[in-house]
């Protein structure tokens, strides 16, 4: 594997390459998720709550991806990479493809995910790769706002009602088995943090275990030892849920290959 500053550029850089499908996939798999809320969330303004966090998280993968497909130097761009790439092709995390649940599962899901991608994407905007310390730069306005948004709602959720607290309970209960995977240090995280195109991982954890023992002392909600790790999403080790996510996601570009509208 080899890495090389921005200034050089980075064609046929398979860690590299690797690695913005990493951070592509999450956002994009992410925000077709959210995507499903549209016309169904609890109230009007939560309804255009989540679906602009979506379109957010499209136009981070828009960019990510398309860097990627730059990287990768095979003519493949952003849409290609979205939506002709089997579910074994992917490398977003776990976490992100599980079912939407109800809305305090939404919630448990999109609040674990944006306090790690916060602390992330604070380091990548300090990235020697110039091109990704822009991206990230620019999606850290929205990814600041995405992580506040549900922690609030976790708060409220978590010390509102009866219901609403066991709700939130709940749709943690679903989601902590994928948590130590968004904190996971393989080969190429290795080379990239030592490259210094991104932080290691595993250096965001203690301050990701202090945001979420704040948020849950406000939220009243008890935090338990994690479970067993489940892991395999940065390899293409997916879930049945992401195959299904796909099918849908997928349709129209593959139905109707080199259509534009």
């Amino acid at each position: 594997m080899t890495t090389a500053s921005s200034s050089t550029g980075h064609r046929s850089d398979p860690a590299l390459f690797d690695y913005l499908l990493r951070l592509g996939d999450d956002s994009l798999i992410l925000a077709q998720r959210l995507s499903e809320w549209c016309g169904h969330a609890p109230m009007i303004e939560v309804d255009l709550s989540i679906s602009n966090v979506a379109l957010d998280l499209v136009g981070q993968a828009t960019l990510l991806l398309d860097y990627a497909g730059e990287v990768e130097g095979k003519g493949r761009d952003g849409d290609k990479l979205a939506f002709h790439r089997d579910a074994l092709r992917f490398r977003n995390c776990l976490l992100v493809e599980q079912p939407n649940g109800d809305f305090g599962q939404t919630m448990a899901r999109q609040y674990l995910f944006s306090t790690c991608q916060r602390l992330l994407f604070r380091g990548l905007a300090q990235s020697t790769d110039a091109r990704l310390a822009g991206i990230a730069a620019k999606a850290l306005k929205e990814i600041e706002y995405h992580a506040d948004w549900s922690a609030e709602w976790v708060v409220r959720l978590g010390d509102g009602t009866p219901e609403s607290r066991e709700r939130m309970i709940n749709g943690f209960a679903w989601m902590w088995r994928f948590v130590d995977e968004l904190f996971q240090v393989d080969e190429i995280d290795a080379a990239i943090a030592k490259a210094g195109i991104a932080p290691a991982r595993d250096s965001l954890r203690a301050a990701f275990n202090a945001e979420l023992k704040k948020t849950f002392e406000a939220a009243t909600l008890p935090l338990a030892p994690l479970p067993a790790a489940i892991l395999g999403g940065r390899k293409g080790h997916h879930s049945e849920h992401l195959g299904h996510l796909l099918a849908a996601m997928q349709f129209l570009p593959r139905a109707y290959p080199g259509a534009t509208w």
